[in-house]
């Protein structure tokens, strides 16, 4: 939007009905702001304001550079975003397929049901990109107790990213361009991944890290495991500890 004044009044109407409307429905409910892209104050203001009224996280686009003309995400202007992030005790969560430009387009011979299921593919594994972007990115190893989630990621795929970014990482010298941590520990200390269905996704859990694996249903998307969500948690959990 070209006008900050009304991307401002929607993103405080959304906020503030998701605390009246819903909040109060049920202790399951977990809601989560969003926040003006940018200027950075206002960003900051919104989730303060909003964090203020009940909300648990932050919603925020893993790249804004493709939806405005915006600094990378990477340029310091934003550390007021991860320290406040930081100081309210909140993670900021990137939503898998966020943004178009990363995603491979389905062919326009497919069916809708093919195109839909192509979508439900090449979206969580889009995440591959901005996961990158962190890893390498320093933000992690500035802000150590920043807690960042990528949400309906799936999974097995992070282990062959840890396991990519640390191998360029030693191969390539990068511990001489100032870091003080590799790839997989940054994202061991910081990085929560969400999966749904994913088998062998928790078999790659020694890679990834237990504590770092989210679980969610996905409900109601297409994607979901309802209605036999049951018999997905029994098959993804089945040897994994009970702690």
């Amino acid at each position: 939007s070209g006008d900050p004044e009304f991307e401002l009044a929607c993103v405080q109407a959304y906020n503030d009905w998701i605390i009246e409307e819903w909040a109060g429905a049920s202790d399951r409910l977990i809601p989560q702001c969003i926040a003006p892209i940018y200027p950075l104050e206002a960003t900051v203001a919104e989730i303060k304001r909003a964090v203020g009224k009940g909300h648990k996280g932050v919603i925020f686009p893993a790249i804004p550079m493709h939806l405005r003309e915006v600094p990378h995400i990477n340029e310091p202007e934003y550390d007021v975003l991860w320290a406040t992030c930081v100081e309210l005790g909140v993670p900021i969560c990137f939503h898998a397929g966020s943004s178009t430009q990363i995603q491979f387009p389905a062919y326009e011979g497919l069916s809708p049901g093919l195109a839909s299921a192509l979508r439900n593919i090449t979206r969580p594994v889009s995440s591959v990109i901005p996961v990158a972007n962190f890893l390498y990115s320093k933000i992690l190893m500035r802000f150590q107790e920043l807690k960042v989630v990528f949400s309906e990621t799936s999974l097995t795929w992070v282990a062959y990213e840890l396991e990519t970014a640390d191998h360029q990482f030693e191969r390539q010298r990068l511990i001489e361009e100032g870091y003080t941590m590799t790839p997989s520990e940054m994202s061991k200390q910081s990085v929560y991944y969400t999966g749904w269905y994913d088998k062998t996704g928790i078999d790659t859990r020694k890679y990834i890290g237990t504590n770092n694996i989210l679980w969610g249903t996905s409900f109601p998307l297409g994607t979901s495991t309802w209605p036999k969500t049951q018999d997905y948690i029994n098959r993804a959990f089945a040897d994994v500890d009970a702690d």
